[in-house]
């Protein structure tokens, strides 16, 4: 094991990389806390409509209120237990579908169509007809949430497979590879920083599935509270659901980003 200490030149480089990273991200934290306060400021001075804007402390006092009586936790749980099982199915099914259309060129190509088509369609016009076949209820949102991301994964996924460089496969193919060992040794390894990337774009095609199905059936989740402010004339409830929905997707976000990060070092 080496004991050879890093250059004078690598240790000041760590050290920039970590200034940079930490003034990026006083910089967010700045950028967002600025935002909140002239939001503040501009509904303090009726220079906004608070009535259709609502306004942070607002929003801060309802939130806190929600949280004492219990109701909020249930709500936010609901949407992300839906949520993480149609972001969990829709990549996964997408993955084992990709897989089998990179194993047979002959369905590939009778199917590349009809993915086409898919992919052209706004899934999120289809929720109502889906929930009708599924039902009304958990099932159908989170059928909703798979159907709106499995398609983005199935095109990126199979894509990635097809442009693994040929010669590392025939490389194997001449030491008598199986197809199998193929996959597992070259086509799924290679495609990692694709499937990071799809799952990054799919904790947001999940949260619009979710959404959109609880617009429709849900009587519980952040999509009903939406709904049900926009209903009441309550946009503070309304503000405060996108709040929690963007602070959620953000974590969600993040803990793929680290995901990421192992994969690099991997």
């Amino acid at each position: 094991m080496s004991n050879k200490k890093p250059s004078k030149e690598h240790e000041e480089y760590l050290i920039n990389l970590k200034k940079k990273n930490r003034n990026i991200f006083l910089t967010q934290i700045s950028i967002l806390i600025l935002g909140l306060l002239l939001w503040e400021v501009a509904a303090h001075f009726k220079w906004i409509d608070t009535f259709l804007t609502s306004y942070p402390s607002q929003i801060w006092k309802l939130f806190l209120t929600y949280i004492k009586h219990g109701n909020l936790f249930y709500h936010v749980g609901i949407s992300v237990m839906e949520t993480i099982i149609g972001f969990l199915g829709g990549t996964l099914l997408g993955v084992i579908i990709a897989i089998g259309l990179w194993w047979s060129d002959f369905w590939a190509k009778v199917l590349d169509p009809y993915l086409v088509m898919l992919n052209s369609l706004p899934k999120t016009a289809l929720a109502p007809i889906i929930i009708i076949w599924v039902g009304a209820g958990y099932s159908g949102i989170i059928v909703t949430a798979i159907t709106v991301s499995i398609v983005v994964t199935i095109m990126n996924m199979f894509e990635s497979f097809i442009s693994v460089d040929n010669d590392q496969i025939k490389l194997l193919n001449t030491f008598g590879a199986t197809k199998l060992q193929i996959l597992q040794k070259i086509i799924i390894p290679s495609s990692i920083p694709t499937l990071i990337n799809t799952l990054k774009i799919n904790i947001g095609l999940s949260w619009v599935g979710v959404i959109v199905g609880e617009f429709l059936v849900s009587k519980a989740g952040i999509g009903y509270l939406i709904v049900y402010g926009g209903q009441v004339f309550k946009l503070d409830i309304v503000m405060m659901s996108i709040f929690i929905l963007a602070v959620i997707s953000v974590f969600m976000y993040k803990a793929i980003s680290i995901l990421e990060n192992k994969f690099r070092k991997w």
